[in-house]
């Protein structure tokens, strides 16, 4: 005779009595999904970031290699009516990801805005020629 547990045992119990909407950065490709669209003049990568804002992104040109970086801090407090805690967790967390755009880009050459979420950067096509290897950020507008 086989007994059945009820739902509730299903799953883990603590993670959805504790689970409140933080979002988790242990997977840079599933926070930061990318598609990558070829155009006439050049490239558009656009990426998501849910939640992050504009000032906790930063875009990087270096080596050919463009890297988006974005952090978040959250945090979340509940007391009790004496204002004991119940619970009061905090999360802090970064992520990047990287693509290569080539040694003949050069910051100036590419546009980035951030509106709703989405990151969009348009990456022109170039002739290929050497360029100094410094580290160069880009201005996000938006």
């Amino acid at each position: 005779m086989m007994m059945t547990m009820p739902s509730i045992f299903r799953g883990n119990l603590l993670d959805d009595l504790f689970d409140d909407g933080f979002k988790s950065f242990s997977s840079s490709t599933e926070m930061m999904k990318a598609d990558v669209k070829e155009l006439d003049h050049g490239y558009e990568l656009s990426m998501n970031l849910p939640g992050v804002k504009k000032e906790d992104i930063k875009a990087e040109l270096k080596n050919g290699y463009i890297t988006v970086s974005a952090s978040t801090e959250n945090s979340s407090e509940e007391k009790d009516d004496e204002g004991n805690y119940l619970r009061r967790e905090r999360f802090y967390g970064s992520t990047s990801r990287s693509f290569y755009v080539g040694d003949q880009v050069r910051e100036e050459d590419i546009k980035a805005k951030y509106e709703n979420g989405v990151l969009t950067l348009t990456i022109p096509k170039k002739d290929a020629k050497q360029i100094e290897a410094e580290k160069k950020y880009i201005a996000i507008e938006g």
